[in-house]
């Protein structure tokens, strides 16, 4: 049995005619008579009966009517389903982000893109760059705000937004009173960083810029996302080197400086297997604001 067989049944049954059933099909009436012979064979009944007063539905075949239309149907719905997954209206995008994302910008990008596809569930998870990689290369997520594009080679990078390193101090310290804080005044300082099995590429960083003006960061302890710094910080435990986002997370007792030296911004990738179909992604790309970001960065600049 083929599809073609039950759209060749629903048009004889209606019609009731062979002729018009073919005209309606667009096809001679003998392919037609050969189908209808096919279907029943297949089916193991008789459809129609036929004979010089016309043609009639079967008891079998008004049975099977009802039930032939709804395949039908449900075959239409199977691939009008399968054209909008392709087109990316319908489907579900597994999201995982980093925590500075979230103060910059990233509820207003997640609102707009569901704005205009509002069929995409899209699931959000907060992993540190690493767990994001990990996931990523597990196909467990279909895309990644990351904090490196230093990837394994399966994955592909493109750069969304820079932001500046600002220096994070407890309320009480001394430095929190300067407009600027030069690196070298945090050298005797105890560290808290980003944990090295959470981002390796981005707790290299930090250390490097420390490097670079003279000295090794004293770290004192780590954590496993930056907010998490930012309140070991704000409990007066020591200091750190955090991307600028943070000083819109409300964190009490935490401040935020600029640094007196200019240093490499720290930036956020999306990320996402090369192999995977890129539909959804693209899309949810282009629903950014790119623009957004860069006003939201001039304002955190502001207020420093």
């Amino acid at each position: 049995m083929e599809f073609r067989h039950l759209r060749y049944f629903l048009a004889l049954a209606e019609e009731l005619h062979f002729g018009r059933a073919a005209q309606r099909l667009a096809i001679s009436q003998p392919p037609l008579s050969v189908a209808i012979q096919q279907l029943e064979a297949s089916i193991g009944a008789r459809l129609f009966d036929r004979d010089s007063k016309g043609v009639r539905l079967t008891p079998a075949g008004a049975a099977f009517q009802p039930h032939a239309a709804a395949l039908l149907a449900r075959a239409d719905e199977a691939c009008a389903l399968a054209r909008e997954v392709q087109a990316g209206e319908v489907g579900r995008l597994r999201l995982g982000f980093v925590g500075s994302t979230l103060f910059n910008g990233l509820s207003d990008w997640l609102q707009a893109f569901q704005a205009r596809h509002p069929r995409v569930e899209v699931v959000v998870v907060e992993l540190n760059s690493q767990d994001q990689i990990d996931a990523l290369l597990a196909e467990e997520l279909d895309l990644g705000l990351v904090h490196t594009d230093r990837l394994p080679p399966a994955l592909t990078a493109a750069p969304l937004y820079q932001e500046p390193f600002l220096a994070c101090l407890p309320a009480a310290h001394p430095l929190s009173a300067q407009t600027q804080v030069p690196l070298d005044a945090l050298s005797e300082q105890p560290f808290i960083l980003f944990s090295r099995k959470g981002s390796p590429d981005y707790h290299a960083r930090i250390v490097e810029i420390c490097r670079q003006h003279g000295f090794y960061p004293r770290l004192q302890h780590e954590g496993r996302h930056w907010l998490s710094v930012v309140s070991l910080v704000a409990q007066g435990l020591g200091v750190s080197i955090v991307p600028a986002a943070f000083q819109r997370a409300g964190v009490q007792g935490a401040v935020f400086r600029p640094l007196a030296e200019g240093i490499e911004s720290s930036a956020v990738f999306a990320a996402w297997r090369s192999s995977s179909d890129g539909v959804l992604r693209q899309r949810f790309l282009a629903a950014r604001q790119p623009d957004a970001a860069a006003a939201t960065d001039r304002r955190a600049l502001s207020r420093t």
